[in-house]
């Protein structure tokens, strides 16, 4: 990559998780001295996989990670909508056939991994165990004492940032009356496909991963309320209670399950404000967004490159910051509203259902090309080019 404005600019990033490094990375090859902070005590991604698409891929690619992130991922081969409760193939989607980078398949650890080991290359330095309590114009105090000054401070921190409340105040996040639950099981073999297996009130989403696993996301309507976030665990009987009454091949899957945990989905409010005249969001502390798009990790690695393009191409750090909000709240915002729109037609029941899977499977009989086509504005889009 070139430098411009960016060559000796200091860069202090709070949060070292996908977006936080990527953000890091993208500054350092663009000559920025930077300096990420974790407040846990070692770079690790609690989860499991994450569908990396082509415009995130794109991101990579820019980076200099394509060929790794070949070796740490599975390519997908199709899109695979499955009636869960007979388990009939609804239709096949080709993937392989999307022009640009890979669909991917990752571990979110082995992504992590990626780009820790691409920011040691290009010397960002990372500090863990450090905990943001205060942020200001130009600095950062950590719960330990220390501190850190930068031209440029950027809250990579995720649903619970320090540095969106300063830009934005609180806000008030809503449950969704959905329930999301995720594990990992082991598998003899399994084609590299992503399958959405889609039920009255509820569904399921599988995809293999490196090293003979599957990924498995499900989620279900209902009133209770759950807490956000990912560290609760849940027993795996619950969850085969959910999906009793679904086809036997998903059941197995369920039935190996040892270790699930489970959150609530909260719907949040696109931040209004995403920097001010030195500090800056992105990713989910700019704009969190429901699991049915798979596009979190995507629009957090298109942000951090955007937003290091933006102050590249600008000696004014303010400037910078407000074309990289310009470029990228609309785009956020559909994508967004994609996902809110899935988090319906995955549900469906009765009749409107029997019509939904109907329609999906003329359209992969004689048409196959413009369902994914729907989405070329998403998956296409480039913004490294």
């Amino acid at each position: 990559m070139t430098t411009g404005a960016n060559s000796g600019r200091r860069v202090v990033i709070i949060g070292g998780g996908i977006a936080g490094l990527a953000a890091a990375l993208c500054f350092a090859r663009m000559g920025a001295d930077v300096q990420v902070f974790e407040q846990a005590d070692e770079l690790r991604e609690v989860g499991a996989g994450l569908q990396i698409t082509p415009n995130g891929g794109a991101v990579l690619a820019a980076l200099g990670l394509g060929a790794i992130a070949d070796q740490r991922s599975i390519s997908a081969s199709a899109l695979v909508p499955v009636d869960a409760m007979t388990g009939e193939t609804i239709g096949r989607f080709d993937l392989s056939r999307l022009p640009g980078q890979p669909y991917r398949f990752f571990h979110r650890a082995d992504l992590l991994d990626l780009l820790a080991e691409g920011c040691e290359r290009a010397k960002v330095t990372i500090t863990l165990g450090a905990k943001a309590v205060e942020v200001g114009e130009t600095h950062v105090r950590f719960s330990n004492g220390d501190t850190a000054e930068g031209d440029l401070i950027v809250g990579a921190d995720g649903l619970h940032s320090v540095v969106r409340p300063i830009l934005n105040g609180d806000d008030k996040p809503f449950f969704t009356g959905q329930v999301a639950w995720r594990s990992v099981v082991k598998v003899p073999s399994s084609q590299p496909e992503v399958k959405i297996w889609m039920g009255a009130g509820k569904h399921v989403v599988t995809y293999p991963l490196v090293g003979g696993r599957m990924n498995i996301v499900a989620v279900q309507e209902r009133k209770e309320w759950a807490a956000e976030g990912w560290n609760f665990f849940d027993e795996p009987d619950v969850l085969r209670e959910v999906f009793s009454d679904c086809h036997q091949s998903l059941f197995d899957l369920f039935d190996q399950m040892q270790t699930v945990r489970r959150w609530g989905l909260f719907r949040h409010p696109v931040a209004k404000v995403w920097h001010d005249h030195s500090r800056a969001i992105l990713g989910d502390a700019a704009h969190p967004t429901l699991p049915f798009m798979a596009q979190g990790a995507n629009l957090a690695l298109e942000d951090a490159f955007v937003m290091a393009r933006c102050l590249d191409d600008d000696p004014s750090v303010h400037f910078g910051l407000k074309a990289y909000q310009a470029a990228r709240r609309s785009r956020v915002n559909r994508a967004i509203e994609a996902a809110n729109r899935n988090a319906v037609n995955y549900h469906l029941t009765g009749i409107k259902r029997r019509v939904a899977h109907a329609g999906l499977r003329t359209m992969a009989q004689l048409t196959p090309n413009l369902f994914l086509g729907r989405y070329d504005w998403l998956y296409n889009y480039d913004v490294t080019a």
